[in-house]
């Protein structure tokens, strides 16, 4: 059977889209997703169901395609979880719902993608929400994700001395940071609801599966494109050990952005050099194609928090606060953020440290807190390359953090901030003493920029290595449609079409933006 269109990975983009095109009954959909699928929330594991675990982070979940990817050289090569699930991303994410700045689509219209503005962005985020708690025309009211700031319950004793010593340093309180003005300390937004993981597989795939038009399949994955006379005709697949063929009239890479890079490769589509050396015929010569590969990184200072002091709420539903900062001596607004959490935030022993190393010396790690400095806008990038032509080798990536100066003086000077918070009057009753870094590391640029790159933790924010842009760009891969430049009937829809990454210290959100913004363009090219 030939599909009107085939898209590849039923992540957060993929799940959009398809539930988007099904809207309209005379185009056939097929989704190919390479993790399990659960068409049934009734079975629906609880790791991936409730919104207080991670362990779908776990190297040894099956939801996980837990990856192996360097950040720094210090640190080698270290677990990356990515979703391998139907949902991706957004089946196994800690739920956050921060979209980015309007700065960030400015930016990206003044890179030559004046079809991604902020002003004509808005509206595909309004689309995609329900905002629970904020009615006003910067906000969605009838969209499929729901939208909330979680603060029932008791403020724990760390984030209430957050907020405290933020607003005394003399930052502003900012009720919406999904607003026009975003800046200072504000509650962070999520899609958690009543203790549930609101993923995309839920809130837009699963309303849709009673349309005829729609089939989504699971435990499939896509080796490559196939593609004559440069157009895209369709995918090649594997399902258990069988490979089959499968026609398309549109292709949709949604695969995120590590494997979509991949999958690009893998067809025919990127470096020469690097499609050559593992005797992939080249279709077009891309050279962006695993570039400008973005993700945030963050550095903490641990403290041990004082008996009887709280660390989390009295429930799920506790308040978070970040604080959205611009850096000294920056260029761009709102580049930096702060915030706090408990170290043991990832509720299962099994999954400590999958982000973020535990750096608690000899204390008990549940009487451990900790800062978060996070470099929402960094200026240094990594890259995707390929490992072997074989699709079931996961791509080399590095995400050459902190190699960029201005970077690693932004982090630095971050963490020296968030030192500074806690040494602030606001936590006289809550914390004992820092654990780390100590008062010599801090005292020499030298050991804290090595400190850093020795502990610092990633996100699961990959992004740009697809980026779209210009003809006039030489390393664009997609136009600002997200069609693939110079083969035809093959679009790219996911975090990895990205100019930058979201300031925020986000992408979820910008991500159900970007295919409510792309699945018209799809529909009618």
């Amino acid at each position: 059977m030939k599909y009107d269109v085939v898209i590849v990975g039923g992540g957060a983009a993929g799940s959009v889209i398809a539930s988007r095109l099904a809207e309209d009954p005379n185009t056939s959909v097929l989704v190919l997703e390479a993790g399990p699928d659960y068409p049934n929330p009734e079975f629906l594991p609880d790791e991936i169901k409730f919104g207080g675990t991670r362990y779908a982070e776990a190297p040894d979940s099956e939801h996980n395609w837990a990856l192996r990817g360097t950040i720094t050289e210090e640190q080698g090569e270290i677990h990356v979880a990515q979703g391998h699930v139907i949902g991706g991303g957004s089946s196994i994410n800690g739920q956050a719902m921060q979209r980015g700045f309007p700065e960030d689509f400015d930016s990206w219209s003044a890179m030559g993608n004046d079809e991604w503005s902020y002003d004509k962005v808005l509206p595909f985020f309004r689309k995609s929400e329900t905002d629970m708690d904020i009615k006003d025309d910067f906000h969605g009211t009838d969209g499929p994700m729901p939208v909330r700031r979680r603060q029932t319950g008791t403020w724990p004793d760390i984030q209430k001395a957050f907020h405290e010593a933020v607003l005394a340093a003399g930052y502003g309180d900012v009720e919406d940071t999904n607003g026009p003005n975003p800046a200072g300390i504000g509650v962070s937004p999520s899609n958690n609801l009543d203790g549930l993981r609101m993923s995309a597989a839920m809130t837009y795939l699963n309303p849709v599966r009673h349309c005829l038009n729609l089939t989504v399949r699971g435990n499939v994955s896509v080796r490559k494109v196939l593609i004559e006379g440069g157009k895209a005709v369709g995918v090649e697949a594997e399902s258990g050990s069988e490979v089959f063929t499968i026609e398309a009239g549109k292709v949709v890479l949604s695969s995120g952005a590590i494997r979509s890079p991949q999958l690009l490769m893998l067809s025919g589509i990127g470096q020469k050099a690097q499609l050559e050396k593992f005797g992939i015929p080249v279709i077009k010569d891309s050279p962006g194609v695993g570039d400008h590969l973005w993700n945030h990184l963050s550095a903490q200072v641990t403290f041990k928090v004082k008996d009887g002091k709280t660390v989390v709420g009295d429930n799920d539903d506790a308040i978070h606060f970040s604080l959205h900062y611009t850096a000294d001596g920056s260029s761009e607004a709102n580049d930096m953020v702060l915030r706090t959490n408990s170290v043991v935030d990832e509720r299962e022993e099994k999954v400590r440290g999958v982000r973020t190393k535990y750096i608690t010396g000899a204390v008990d790690p549940e009487q451990c807190a900790r800062i978060m400095c996070t470099l929402g806008l960094p200026d240094g990038s990594g890259y995707v390359r390929l490992a072997s032509a074989d699709p079931g080798e996961q791509p080399e990536f590095n995400y050459q953090y902190l190699k960029n100066e201005n970077d690693a003086r932004r982090v630095r000077d971050g963490v020296r901030m968030a030192v500074k918070v806690l040494e602030s009057d606001a936590y006289n009753d809550v914390m004992d003493y820092r654990i780390a870094p100590t008062d010599d590391i801090l005292a020499n640029d030298e050991s804290l920029d090595k400190w850093i790159r020795e502990t610092v933790g990633t996100a699961r924010h990959v992004s740009g290595t697809c980026r779209m842009g210009p003809d006039s760009d030489p390393t664009a891969v997609v136009d600002q449609t997200c069609r693939v430049k110079g083969v035809e009937q093959l679009w790219v829809v996911d975090a990895s079409i990205m100019p930058r990454v979201p300031r925020s210290g986000g992408s979820h959100a910008t991500v159900l933006m970007i295919a409510e913004r792309a699945v018209g363009w799809i529909a009618e090219g």
